[in-house]
């Protein structure tokens, strides 16, 4: 992959795909691609088609996705596998289609099973039943991943897929009403602090544990994956690899931590009425490891840059 190669990021301004824009900016590349969701609707086939004929991009990250925490995938479980399925369709097959020389697909670690042996290897995949507060959104993501190997094995295509850890960073979505847990602490922490509130209320036991990776760590994985990684001949068995720190923390031990960063000094409250999800979800990363890459940023590192963004441009 030439700095003067065609790099199309699809979904470019979320949380993953602004972070790997960065990433290639600072890399040197010169010729990214990008469409805002408003001019570009990748649910339209034909939309898609005409986007890949008109700019014939060499290589695609294919971040674009509907994303949320637990209260969003509970509510919308059909919007999350409609949506993820027409985008990642529409995509993996116009790669095909206008030549695409490799293509990363990005999924994400829901997509093992909820009682998965712990840390979860890539061959734990459809061992088990899904977690069924974001079965919908995982099914979808599954479906990507055989897309990327059954076009390689009929077509001979070169795509590949990452399954990250659960993310956090700079354009994060701190909607409490569809964020992810980490965001969500950081906004609520806060606010309270801010408002002066002597208790802050979190759902589930804080008991389940989950393993964080810092977007810009992600990105820099992505981009290693694209220049280091092949699906057809390195590893044409494991055409998609784990990407996470390999380390975990209690949502109980999370809050403590974000809300020491934040500087909130009151209470929290369990609310033990609102569901935990999957007890543990922690990554194997031994074989993204063993091809030479490993995170930059702790978690404590991570949380007070993106506590910083949020001042800066949320608070």
């Amino acid at each position: 992959m030439r700095n003067t190669s065609r790099i199309y990021v699809a979904g470019h301004s979320g949380l993953v795909g602004s972070s790997i824009v960065r990433k290639l900016e600072a890399a040197g590349h010169t010729c990214l691609l990008t469409a805002a969701e408003a001019t570009l609707d990748l649910t339209d086939r034909r939309a898609t088609d005409a986007y890949f004929e008109k700019n014939r991009p060499d290589y695609v990250f294919v971040a674009a996705a509907k994303v949320g925490g637990i209260l969003a995938n509970h509510r919308y479980p059909a919007d999350f596998a409609r949506i993820n399925l027409a985008i990642q369709s529409n995509v993996i097959d116009a790669a095909h289609r206008f030549g695409v020389q490799k293509l990363l697909f990005l999924g994400s670690s829901c997509i093992y099973p909820k009682f998965c042996p712990q840390p979860m290897q890539e061959n734990h995949l459809l061992t088990g039943k899904l977690e069924p507060t974001n079965d919908a959104y995982a099914i979808a993501k599954i479906a990507g991943i055989l897309m990327c190997k059954s076009y390689n094995r009929q077509h001979g295509t070169n795509f590949i897929a990452a399954m990250p850890t659960n993310l956090y960073g700079p354009n994060d979505n701190f909607d409490l009403q569809s964020s992810h847990v980490l965001p969500a602490m950081i906004r609520k922490f806060h606010e309270a602090r801010t408002e002066g509130r002597e208790k802050v209320s979190l759902w589930g036991t804080g008991a389940p544990k989950r393993e964080f990776l810092f977007v810009d760590d992600l990105a820099d994985a992505l981009l290693f994956l694209m220049l280091n990684f092949d699906a057809n001949t390195e590893m044409p068995d494991d055409l998609f690899l784990n990407v996470g720190t390999g380390e975990d923390v209690s949502i109980r031990d999370l809050a403590q931590t974000v809300a020491r960063i934040v500087g909130y000094e009151g209470e929290v409250e369990w609310d033990t009425s609102m569901p935990d999800g999957t007890p543990r979800k922690l990554l194997d990363v031994s074989k993204l490891k063993k091809l030479g890459w490993r995170p930059e940023h702790s978690l404590e590192h991570g949380i007070g840059k993106t506590y910083r963004w949020f001042l800066e441009n949320k608070a």
